[in-house]
């Protein structure tokens, strides 16, 4: 990529911090709105997180009455379609989603739906469809992990089952809310695995060649808010400074990404979650000190600056720059190992039990062809691919 031209946008406003959902009353009313429709999921209701969202409410003017829970792990064209049904059956003037990556992905069709009319998503599908402003719509995620409520794609499965990707500007909420009460019950091996997640976009945003100097900015923040607080939110899931730390650098992670994009170890991470059915963020977890050990002889000093966010100023200035690169991938898999010990997060395909090794050429064969490879900064075939493969297969 050619550094001397980028472009960047990041048009969402952040509201964050411990009374951050008292704060939407007032963002509706700038709007003049009154009759949102929630969209989450059914952990999520059961959970009593729209319960916080619904107090915040509580002395306003607006009615949180009309919620669809009903979205699935993988959201689909149909669940889509339904929501937006009673979206329009209840008169309802905007969105508020709460929940995680399916949620968001699930509310960002909905919104293209009942903006632009009719029951055909897939008339949308690809890059930059969408060619004017959709209903307001808020995002209040309850993991800390896929940065979704910053970016402004969405993948949503057609009724045979194929994935489709939404790109627009449009599809960016008005506003991405940041409270650490929608965290705290998060399970603490589903923390690991989406702060992995958010780990994996910064890393490879920062790496890949289409990082630019702003985005550097926003990854490099976001490593040092992940590595400064997962443990401590991790032994003490309650810590709302942790809980809000990590969500803040799930979404900088989302800004970076969106503007950067990411490498192989998302191309590898999307074959590997299609054909094994394996979650994202563990994907992400999998594969990421392979890629980059993989990427160190075309990217080696740029690699090395991550040493610092990642840990510390003391074992940054007493590394030798042309060690830095090699120890922040081993810094890494320490990081790795420490969540293998406590939370049984797999490091290799073996250790997650559901791949077989058999499968390694198909995955390499479906990852050669997704779309995020183009950006990884070392060339790699077929053979290149497998056999980072095989080093993710383990010992």
């Amino acid at each position: 990529m050619n550094h001397s031209y980028y472009e960047f946008f990041s048009p969402v406003k952040i509201i964050a911090g411990h009374k951050a959902l008292e704060h939407i009353p007032f963002e509706m009313s700038l709007l003049n709105l009154s009759n949102p429709m929630v969209i989450t999921d059914k952990g999520v209701l059961g959970a009593g997180l729209i319960d916080h969202v619904q107090n915040a409410f509580a002395e306003s003017s607006v009615t949180v009455s009309t919620i669809f829970d009903d979205v699935p792990q993988d959201s689909s064209e149909h669940c889509v379609r339904q929501a937006a049904a009673i979206y329009r059956e209840k008169g309802c003037d905007s969105i508020i989603a709460i929940g995680g990556g399916s949620v968001i992905d699930t509310s960002k069709a909905v919104n293209i739906l009942v903006s632009e009319g009719g029951d055909d998503l897939s008339r949308y599908a690809g890059a930059h469809a969408l060619k004017r402003p959709l209903k307001p719509f808020f995002v209040i995620p309850t993991t800390s992990g896929t940065g979704s409520e910053a970016t402004l794609v969405a993948v949503i499965s057609d009724d045979h089952g194929i994935k489709r990707s939404y790109a627009s500007g449009f599809l960016l909420p008005n506003a991405a809310v940041l409270d650490p009460r929608m965290t705290q019950t998060l399970p603490a091996h589903i923390t690991a695995m989406t702060a992995m997640d958010a780990m994996t976009h910064a890393i490879e945003s920062y790496t890949c060649l289409a990082s630019n100097p702003v985005s550097d900015a926003y990854a490099f923040a976001a490593i040092k808010k992940i590595s400064n607080h997962l443990f401590t939110a991790l032994n003490n899931p309650s810590d709302a400074s942790s809980r809000l730390a990590l969500a803040e650098g799930s979404t900088m992670a989302g800004i970076a990404f969106s503007n950067a994009m990411v490498g192989m170890v998302h191309s590898l991470g999307h074959a590997l979650g299609s054909i094994c059915h394996l979650p994202h963020g563990l994907c992400m977890n999998l594969f990421l000190p392979y890629v980059l050990e993989y990427n160190r002889e075309v990217n080696g000093d740029k690699l090395g600056e991550l040493l610092l966010p990642l840990a510390g100023d003391d074992v940054y200035t007493s590394t030798p720059k042309e060690q830095r690169a090699q120890r922040t991938i081993e810094h890494i898999c320490t990081l790795r190992d420490t969540l293998y010990k406590n939370h049984k997060l797999p490091r290799t395909l073996k250790e997650t039990g559901k791949v077989a090794e058999g499968q390694l050429e198909e995955i390499a064969s479906v990852a050669i062809d997704d779309g995020s490879i183009i950006f990884n900064p070392k060339e790699a075939d077929y053979e290149d691919i497998l056999g980072v493969l095989r080093r993710a297969w383990g010992a």
